[in-house]
């Protein structure tokens, strides 16, 4: 997966075939996962919040087929180490991680994925460092202040304030509390509440996320969050130089669908794809998503050099 580099690659620890743990700036250890491709472009596939990795389950091998592909884990999520720096969980800290990442991959020419908070870990993380970023992919998210829009309104953002009092307040209560709640019954309130379409997706793909989610800091979580619903890529919109690739769903109550919308509309060379479905899409239309990806990737992997001959070749008449 690695090739030729300008900025020397971040020391990392091989855990495991095809798994390691590298170092962020700041010394947190984030867990990344690498799988070989056909090509020097690698996918880079970056989670929303709380996740580890379970919205890429089908993704993943599609993707090998097209390129080499990596995956990693916040800071404080999955095997990643949680933050020596409590404060630093920013988006544009993520957006940092990502680029420790990237060098750890042997600074490659990437095409970066994200899913729902994972879009503005790549949009900042394009600010941060354009270089090598061949194509963006954006899944069932928005450019920011996510909080102010979630279900339609800004109650999420007007009472996280209040909830992060309570839980650093009584953070043994609120531990017991948050780490009780069944994953499975999570996983039926979810279905009940249309959060997921149980009609369009295998209930046994929603479970790791539940899974996860119970063991994640309960305020970190929530102050992440809350650093989610401040930061906002809009005003980047306009200047993204390169393809996007924007896919989003009609039920989407996470990151409603007009927003994806707007963002696509204010890319130079955004391309939008809406599908039927909630806020968990790569799961729920699979085929649809990876057929529309693939297309995506089909393009925008042909080497720079070769597309503009091709531009420039004549046209013989049939």
């Amino acid at each position: 997966m690695t090739g030729a580099s300008e900025r020397p690659a971040a020391s990392s620890t091989e855990i495991a075939a095809g798994e390691k743990l590298v170092p962020a700036e700041d010394g947190t250890r984030l867990y990344v996962r690498t799988r070989p491709g056909p090509g020097a472009v690698v996918s880079v596939l970056s989670d929303g919040i709380a996740c580890d990795g379970f919205i890429w389950k089908y993704l993943w091998d599609q993707l090998a087929a097209r390129s080499p592909v990596a995956h990693w884990n916040y800071r404080g999520h999955g095997r990643s180490q949680a933050p020596r720096d409590a404060t630093h969980i920013t988006v544009p800290d993520h957006a940092r991680d990502l680029s420790s990442v990237r060098d750890s991959l042997g600074d490659p020419e990437v095409v970066l994925f994200g899913h729902s908070m994972g879009c503005q870990v790549i949009l900042e993380g394009y600010r941060q460092r354009p270089e090598k970023v061949r194509a963006l992919v954006l899944l069932c998210g928005a450019p920011g202040r996510v909080t102010h829009t979630f279900k339609g309104t800004d109650a999420l953002a007007q009472v996280l304030p209040r909830l992060i009092d309570v839980v650093e307040r009584f953070p043994t209560v609120a531990r017991a509390l948050w780490g009780r709640l069944p994953p499975e019954l999570a996983l039926r309130a979810a279905f009940a509440l249309g959060e997921v379409d149980a009609k369009l997706m295998d209930p046994k793909d929603l479970l790791p996320y539940l899974e996860h989610m119970v063991d994640i800091d309960l305020s970190m979580f929530l102050k992440m969050l809350r650093h989610a619903g401040e930061h906002t890529a809009e005003d980047l919109l306009p200047k993204i130089d390169v393809p996007v690739l924007v896919i989003a769903s009609d039920r989407d109550s996470f990151t409603p669908p007009r927003l994806a919308e707007q963002m696509a509309a204010a890319l130079p060379h955004g391309q939008l794809l809406m599908v039927t479905g909630t806020h968990a899409a790569p799961l729920e239309q699979r085929q649809l998503v990876h057929e529309r990806i693939m297309t995506f990737l089909d393009q925008v992997l042909v080497p720079p050099a070769e597309a503009q001959s091709a531009a420039a070749a004549p046209i013989t008449p049939a």
